[in-house]
This record gives C-alpha cells, structure tokens and sequence, in this order.
C-alpha cells in the first residue's frame, strides 16, 4: 500500500490507458457544474453566505476574478472568451466588476480574509497594468489579504514585457500561469498562437527577476500537426527554462460545443494512438527532469508547494485546479465564474448581456448553482481523496461522514474490484489505494463514486480522460 507523505511512483502503461480511457469530468468539483440549477439564485447564495461561519467554524476566503477579454483567439480554446482589440469594452467591462465587487464585499464585511486569488480569462493581460493595478487595489479595499497568501494570474507572454511583470509582483501576485501549448512553428500557425519561446523564456527570467514565487508553464498534447519529434523538441526548450510547474493538457477536440475549434483541420490531429505516446513521452520527459506527478495532468519540482502539500496529505482540488488552500470558500467574479460557499456551489450568467443587465438591476449576477446534499457531500470527499492523494481511508470517511463505507458504497466497490483486476487499484480492509498503473487513469477511478454517471449516454458530454 501507499505510504502518506511520500512522493508517489506512477507508470504510463499504453495498453491499460488504450483499454478503460473513456469520456468522463475532470472533478474540480463534485457535483460538475453541468449538475447546476437555475432554482440556485442570489437569495440562495446570500443565505449561505449570511451563515458561513456560524458555530464558531472559520473559513478563509478564496477569489477568483475571470477576465474574458482576448485580442486574438486561439483555435484550440475552449474557455469562456471575448475575442475583441476595442479596448473600451474592457472599461465597461471593469466598470460592471466593480459593481459585483462591492455586492460580493458586503456580503463577507465581517470575515473578508482571503488567503487565496486567481486571475484567468480570456488573457487577463489583455488589460494594461494600470488597468490591473487598478482592479488589484478595489479589491484590496473590500478583502484583507493575507500576507503569506496565493496570488496568481494568468499571461500570455506575447503581451507583457519586463516592466510589465515588475508591475504584477508589485501589486501582489506572487504566482504565474503561461500559456505555451506548443513551441513548435508549424502547430504554432495551425492553432493560430504564434509565440516564440524567446517571449515565453524572457517572462520567466522576468518574473524570477521580480521575486515570483513560482512560475507554472501549461501545455497541451494533442494539437494539429504535433508528432513526437516536434513535441520532444518543445518539452526539451521547456525543461531548460526550469519551471516550477508544468501543467501538460489533452486537447479534447469538441468543434460542434466550441466554434473556434472549427478552423482546425481534423486530418492534421495526431491519431489517437500517437496522442497516448505524446502524453507517454512528456510524462517520462518531466519525470527525468526531477518533476513529480502530481496527478491528472500537473507536475511540479519535488519543493514546490503543490508537490510539498501532497506529501503532506494536505492537497486539494478546486476549480482552479489542484490548490494548497483548503479550506476556503470561493468567491467567483467575473462573468462565467463558478464561486463555492459552505456546501454550495454557484455560477454567474455566461453571456456579458445576461451580466450587465444582473448588476444594472442592482442584483448579483448569478445564473445557476446548487446545494449539496448529504450524499453529495460524501462522495466529494472520497472523490477529492482519490485525485488529490490516489489513496482513500474508509474509517476516515466513516468518522468524517457518520456511514458505514462497505455498506453505503456496496455497489461502488462491486465495480472497483473490476478495476482492480484490471491492475488500476488495490482494495483491502480499510483502505482503496490507486497503483502506479492507475494513476493516470484516476479520472476512471472517480468516476464510479460518481451518482450522476449511471447512465453511459451521461459521460459524452465530457472529453477523453487521457
């Protein structure tokens, strides 16, 4: 079995992944956010906000701030975006965010600490730094910062220079996130994101420069016109630039839900087969460099927070991903942005339309959301468990949640000890722990914890779990 607090082995194992790689969530909540209703409203979200401290129980909060705006898109992109180089929609659009603001902060007036930021987008750098600067600050005047706390924000480094960055850490982010995808010239042209790794290397030095805590650089497997030589070459460039991060995602290619995906050729997609060898490829690549597996896609060197607190059994996974902030309720501004309170997740409209006229009727612009049941709430902890740490505690569970783990879960393990036989995992007594073989497929693993997922026809929704 597992032993907690070490750094854990995994393997890629090609003919397991060809044989139980299917669609399925990628868990940065449980229930997914396609579970959210429109009877979830502002009323709801304020009661829950009203009462999340009662009983003496403290919360810190996290933000998440979305920033729509790009000037050119990326065909590859999935993400809630404006595609626009008319700088005075940005204004407006800061202007309808400082009104959310101020009807999130008094809401939180009595407990306003937050440990935790993220900025994302869209490109939030598609905003000047007097611009950010200014957002920064509103935000500074309504919450109270933790000093040790997370501060990220996401760049595309073709539009920031080095006094940009300078600017960004002098504000108060201490993280950042890179869009690369792919160093290579000829997917660079396919996707439409020419950036060459000059750009990218000079805002890493940059933001080392400047005092960034780390530096987290995203590439995805999988693009048009990737092969294996092309992507050993970008993963070599990007192993030299030493981040401490190194996200490595799966292009789902999903052109009827997402229009820019579109105008990419589906004949120049790499097959399914030379997609698993990418992701084989990267994994052993970052592996050698001395990045640790994380889980699902992530990697990071075996000091960086992220890696530390899962050593630690203390990691966890939110909508931004995997955090090192667990125990914070998350406040989502911005239009699309998903915020959580208490046992409730929320969502604000989608559309800048829908946005505008929430905040113009003085009310918050939430859409849709939900309120977890008791149910809901235990399979969230054995589902966080298991991407977080690849191993589970029943009698942690049963403590936690006051159930008998074999007796509520019969039908679930009926299922994992088919996995099991197929080498995913090991069951015993008391523990369910992931092997190095499973890991990759940990997506699988979840999935049947998942109630919603009973169905086959429910999980086309999603993309591929490899």
């Amino acid at each position: 079995m597992i032993t907690p607090g070490q750094h854990l082995p995994f393997e890629i194992d090609l003919d397991l992944i060809r044989k139980l790689d299917r669609n399925g969530p990628r868990y940065t909540s449980y229930p997914t956010a396609d579970r959210f209703v429109e009877a979830f409203g502002a009323e709801t979200y304020r009661s829950w906000a009203a009462k999340r401290n009662i009983g003496g129980i403290h919360r810190n909060l996290s933000l998440y701030v979305h920033l729509p705006f790009c000037n050119t898109v990326c065909f590859y992109c999935a993400c809630n975006k404006v595609v626009t180089r008319d700088k005075t929609k940005g204004e407006k659009y800061l202007d309808y965010l400082a009104r959310e603001i101020a009807l999130q902060a008094s809401l939180f007036k009595w407990d306003p600490t937050v440990r935790q930021m993220h900025w994302g987008g869209g490109t939030p750098t598609f905003f000047g730094v007097e611009q950010l600067a200014r957002l920064y600050a509103l935000l500074r005047s309504n919450f109270k910062f933790a000093a040790d706390g997370e501060y990220s924000i996401e760049i595309d480094p073709r539009t920031v220079g080095e006094s940009d960055v300078a600017g960004l850490r002098e504000m108060g982010f201490n993280r950042m996130s890179l869009g690369v995808q792919d160093f290579d010239p000829d997917v660079q042209r396919a996707v439409n994101r020419v950036q060459s790794p000059e750009q990218t290397f000079e805002v890493i030095a940059a933001a080392r420069q400047a005092g960034f805590l780390s530096v987290n650089v995203d590439l995805i497997y999988g693009l048009p016109k990737q092969n294996l030589i092309t992507f050993n070459h970008t993963l070599a460039r990007v192993v030299s630039a030493q981040p401490d991060r190194i996200a490595v995602y799966n292009y789902a290619h999903l052109p009827a839900r997402f229009k820019p995906q579109r105008r990419i050729k589906e004949s120049e997609l790499p097959s399914a087969d030379t997609k698993l060898k990418l992701l084989a490829l990267a994994a052993r690549r970052l592996t050698d460099a001395g990045y640790v597996y994380i889980g699902m896609d992530h990697f990071a060197k075996p000091g960086d927070a992220l890696a530390v607190a899962q050593a630690q059994g203390r990691l966890h996974r939110n909508f931004q991903g995997y955090s090192t902030q667990p125990d914070c309720d998350l406040i989502g501004l911005g239009v699309s942005a998903i915020g959580s309170i208490g046992p409730t997740y929320s969502q604000n409209q989608r559309t800048l339309e829908d946005y505008y006229a929430s905040l113009d009727r003085g009310e918050l612009p939430i859409m849709r959301g939900i309120e977890l049941t008791a149910d809901d709430l235990v399979r969230r902890a054995v589902i966080q468990a298991l991407m977080c740490h690849f191993m589970l505690s029943k009698d942690a569970i049963e403590i936690a949640h006051l159930i008998d783990f074999d007796r509520y879960f019969a039908l679930e393990l009926e299922e994992l000890r088919e996995l099991e036989r197929s080498g995913l995992l090991e069951l015993d007594e008391r523990w369910i722990s992931v092997t190095p073989r499973g890991r990759m497929l940990i997506r699988s693993v979840c999935m049947v914890f998942d109630k919603y997922l009973r169905r086959e026809r429910d999980v086309q929704r999603y993309s591929r779990v490899i």
